[in-house]
């Protein structure tokens, strides 16, 4: 196969992670490392945001030591966005747009590092430059927090967002229990229409300082049913800790909050979650007149690179450079998946996962992870969970604080 000379450009999109800055140092050091075939590696501010607007730098300038301080780096180091391309069919200005700049900027390679609605924009583009006759391999990097990409055994940012929350619960757990009055806890943890992450709260229950109920969107939430099971291991305990993925609905479809407030809905129509364990707090308190505490992790879990999964910094260095690799051989309209091999120690391979298959799709947890009652998991879901928490942060330390890459952001085009 004849080399496809030309430039590259990453972009990040969608809620930051404590690793996606190591998919993205990754993607830039292996490219840097193929300068006969791709002649410039540019990163784009805000997405596709920064594509639009011409608004990229010139990783090449960048000092390669800032770069390999990337790893140790949380949130979007490039900036992000949650901007929605419209069906091409219907209205093409953007991607018009981005081929031309594409042209203008000779782009051959692009790389986008997100979760489903960013793996739908990969697609969309990759089919639009196909019919338009040019040339570029487009691939898709995986990233979230909220593990639900299709096709893939677990997703870069995972790990380290399950080891923090886990984490945090025990810490949590420890902390509620230290008073001679008894408290009900609400744990609120991230996760729209999958609980991969409010389930990392089972991990803390395996060690014996974790919740008592979990509640997933998996399984619809019966607020009465709740009630029951609170007001049993209070009358027993004298104390109650709950995690709630903040994406759990009733059976008429509505979230927590819905039930006291109208919620925002954002540019993907997706409506704005968060407030579930404070709804669920002020409640359980009214019926049983107990001390509670709504605790809702918000942004902490996202980007907490401080005790993050060594495993999952290494995955997501892999996946970015291995991307790389695979566009190089040619692979376009692909994200790379992660399979888990057989075998008692944990290990996995990478594979190539059409984009059309993953885009807008959605993975959940397995019923049968799911106990019985609907309100807490099975020893499968620890069996899968505990390997992708396994080691320590690489983080320079300067002054006991963690020391953040540092890139100079060098617009595209402008001299160094």
């Amino acid at each position: 196969m004849t080399a496809l000379k030309g430039n590259l450009i990453f972009g990040q999109s969608g809620g930051p992670t404590a690793v996606i800055n190591s998919s993205a140092a990754g993607v830039f050091e292996e490219a840097l490392k193929h300068p006969d075939i791709i002649g410039k590696v540019y990163g784009a501010a805000h997405g596709i945001v920064g594509i639009l607007q011409e608004n990229f730098y010139d990783i090449g300038q960048e000092d390669p030591e800032e770069l390999k301080l990337l790893l140790g780096t949380p949130s979007s180091i490039l900036g992000s966005c949650r901007y929605k391309l419209a069906d091409p069919a219907e209205d093409d200005t953007d991607y018009k747009k981005i081929l031309e700049v594409f042209r203008k900027y000779n782009i051959r390679y692009f790389f986008y590092n997100g979760g489903n609605d960013s793996m739908d924009t990969c697609d969309k583009i990759a089919h639009y430059l196909d019919q338009q006759g040019y040339e570029c391999r487009v691939i898709g990097v995986p990233k979230t927090i909220d593990n639900d990409l299709w096709g893939t055994d677990h997703c870069p940012g995972f790990g380290s967002a399950a080891k923090f929350v886990a984490t945090t619960t025990m810490e949590v757990f420890l902390d509620s229990r230290v008073y001679d009055r008894g408290m009900i806890i609400v744990l609120e943890v991230m996760g729209r229409h999958a609980g991969w992450l409010a389930a990392a709260t089972a991990l803390a229950q395996a060690t014996g300082y974790g919740p008592d109920l979990i509640y997933l969107p998996e399984r619809s939430f019966d607020l009465e049913r709740m009630l029951e099971d609170v007001s049993a291991i209070y009358a027993k305990n004298n104390n109650v800790m709950i995690a709630v993925s903040e994406g759990v609905q009733t059976a008429d479809g509505r979230f927590i909050p819905e039930l006291v407030s109208e919620v925002a809905v954002d540019a993907f129509g997706h409506k704005q979650l968060g407030g579930a364990a404070q709804v669920l707090a002020d409640y359980l308190s009214s019926k049983l007149k107990a001390k509670n505490r709504g605790i809702e992790l918000s942004l902490l879990q996202r980007s907490a690179s401080h005790i993050a999964s060594g495993r999952d910094i290494e995955e997501a260095y892999r996946v970015g450079a291995e991307s790389v690799q695979a566009a190089l051989a040619g692979a376009t309209d692909v994200m790379l998946a992660f399979r888990r091999c057989d075998g008692s120690d944990y290990r996995i391979e990478t594979f190539q996962m059409p984009l059309s298959e993953v885009a807008n799709k959605e993975k959940v947890i397995p019923q049968e992870w799911i106990n019985a009652a609907g309100n807490g998991l099975t020893a499968e879901y620890i069996d899968y969970a505990l390997p992708l928490i396994q080691g320590e942060p690489k983080q320079i330390k300067v002054d006991g604080l963690p020391r953040f890459a540092r890139l100079r952001k060098i617009q595209a085009g402008r001299p160094g």
